[in-house]
């Protein structure tokens, strides 16, 4: 089972977003059977192997084992990622461009980035899983407290220049063999814990 899967598929996010299948794939992290998964969504098993079936046909869920009992084959399904993220690929009409309007300092442009993000790396992951290859990438996630916002401005124009700096020292425009890659630094509040 994959940590993290993207879907690209429009069919398949449709089948993703109906509240009852996203349950039984949340449930399915752990291999069940209609069977048990009705108990456990409160469910007939007539209707929760309909949702299977739509699950399994766009890839969400596969078959781990079959089991006879009588002259009943119970199907045990899995998953087949642990979580999922949709994909702007799903939405192609209405995706965001980031080329659009660009403006460093707008949060929609941020969204647009991050969006173009999830679509290259679904489509890269799908690539490097065919040819069965690693994708070679580097994250970094932190969080800084900026006593002021003159301290996070002064923060962003130092992170730019150090960034240009790095770009303009290692990217070599004439290298025969190079590969380029895309690098997205972003900058925003983090979210507010919620109190319980």
């Amino acid at each position: 089972m994959l940590e993290v899967a993207v879907i690209d598929d429009p069919a398949a996010a449709e089948v993703s977003l109906d509240p009852v299948r996203a349950k039984l794939l949340a449930a399915l992290a752990e291999p069940g059977s209609a069977t048990t998964l009705a108990a456990q969504v409160g469910l007939a098993r007539q209707k929760v192997n309909y949702h299977l079936r739509a699950l399994e046909k766009h890839g969400l869920i596969e078959l781990v084992e079959e089991r006879k009992k009588g002259n009943v084959t119970e199907r045990v399904m899995r998953a087949t990622a642990a979580s999922y993220v949709i994909s702007p690929t799903a939405l192609a009409d209405v995706a965001p461009d980031p080329g659009r309007a660009p403006d460093e300092l707008s949060a929609r442009w941020l969204l647009a980035l991050a969006a173009r993000l999830v679509r290259e790396l679904g489509d890269l992951i799908a690539g490097a899983s065919a040819a069965r290859q690693r994708l070679a990438t580097y994250a970094i996630d932190a969080e800084v407290r900026f006593a002021s916002a003159a301290d996070r401005a002064a923060f962003a124009e130092e992170l730019g220049e150090t960034v240009k700096n790095l770009v303009g020292k290692y990217h070599d425009e004439h290298a025969e063999a190079g590969r380029k890659h895309r690098l997205v630094v972003a900058l925003h509040p983090s979210l507010k814990k919620k109190e319980h």
